[in-house]
């Protein structure tokens, strides 16, 4: 069922899930609650910010929690439009979803896979905050890591790409996360707030600031999951930067992957880069920090749906 709610019966809606404490700042006036697939999504179609352009979030509880009185580890990821085959999804169209059938399909189905997991005691019930993207260039410049782009950088971002250094606004979006969106997270639904059980995870682009978040605010985000992440940029100037910018090892748990065709073909030296940062810091393979290979993979949604179930066992295993 789908419901469409206004901001005051929204409160009364929210007890029923349950949700606590929605007064802590205003989401926007109207929320869309879909319970038509496994879960409960919480669809908040302009979430405001002082920091960044307003946009869509959802978030995803799972099952059992409206009967539930523990709090719940939070994984946040990035391009939230293409993790729920959901109508409140631009994607869910008819025509979108003709086109997207070319590439194996958009979505991710992230709440399918959450679901098989936690059924199956693979992982621990975790809610999901789904922050859409803005478009085109927009994208790429709240994604791709502010601090290692100097100027000499900049000019190779400009020669690689559509990205200039004055238009990159990743910090801004980090602290978007950090001080509105996962402070109302904490206080609207049962969240265990601590770095130990607050997650992020992206691909390519969202991957690069999935680690960059890691780096920059290592208090907050304990974990992170980075799929064919696109080191390329500036000649690998992020993973550069990390050489002298990475949490040592005791406190974080790390997942990268990558793949052989497409785009994700030009990533394996960069990636080795990155690996040796990691061993530079002392994070043990297989332990703390994961880089799984995946023969034939290609750069696709399709690709990422396939395998989401590794880097969340990884992350989030009982």
């Amino acid at each position: 069922m789908i419901k469409t709610i206004g901001k005051f019966s929204l409160v009364l809606s929210i007890c029923i899930l349950p949700v606590h404490g929605l007064a802590s700042q205003d989401a926007g006036d109207i929320v869309v609650i879909d319970d038509s697939k496994p879960g409960t999504l919480v669809h908040y179609p302009s979430f405001p910010s002082n920091l960044v352009e307003p946009r869509p979030v959802d978030v995803w509880l799972p099952g059992g929690y409206e009967e539930s009185d523990s709090p719940y580890p939070v994984i946040y990821m990035h391009d939230g439009q293409f993790m729920f085959d959901r109508p409140t999804s631009p994607y869910a169209s008819t025509w979108e979803r003709t086109k997207g059938l070319i590439y194996g399909g958009v979505f991710w189905n992230v709440d399918e896979t959450m679901a098989r997991l936690i059924a199956k005691k693979q992982i621990r019930p975790t809610i999901v905050v789904s922050v859409w993207n803005l478009p085109n260039v927009k994208r790429r410049t709240e994604y791709m890591p502010q601090k290692p782009v100097t100027e000499e950088i900049g000019r190779l971002l400009v020669a690689e790409s559509d990205i200039t250094r004055e238009a990159i606004t990743s910090d801004n979006y980090l602290r978007f996360l950090v001080s509105e969106l996962k402070p109302f997270i904490d206080k609207t639904y049962l969240t265990k707030p601590d770095a130990d059980n607050t997650l992020i995870m992206g691909s390519s682009m969202g991957g690069m600031i999935s680690a960059y978040a890691v780096s920059e605010y290592p208090e907050v985000f304990g974990a992170a999951a980075c799929l064919s992440t696109h080191w390329v940029l500036g000649e690998g100037a992020a993973v550069k930067w990390y050489k002298n910018n990475w949490p040592t090892a005791g406190n974080h748990r790390l997942y990268f992957d990558y793949g052989t065709k497409s785009i994700d073909a030009d990533y394996e030296p960069f990636q080795k880069m990155m690996d040796a940062v990691m061993r530079q810091k002392g994070y043990r393979e297989n332990e703390d920090w994961v880089t799984r290979r995946f023969e034939g993979a290609s750069h696709r949604p399709k690709a990422w749906r396939e395998r989401l179930h590794i880097p969340l066992i990884f992350l989030l295993g009982t």
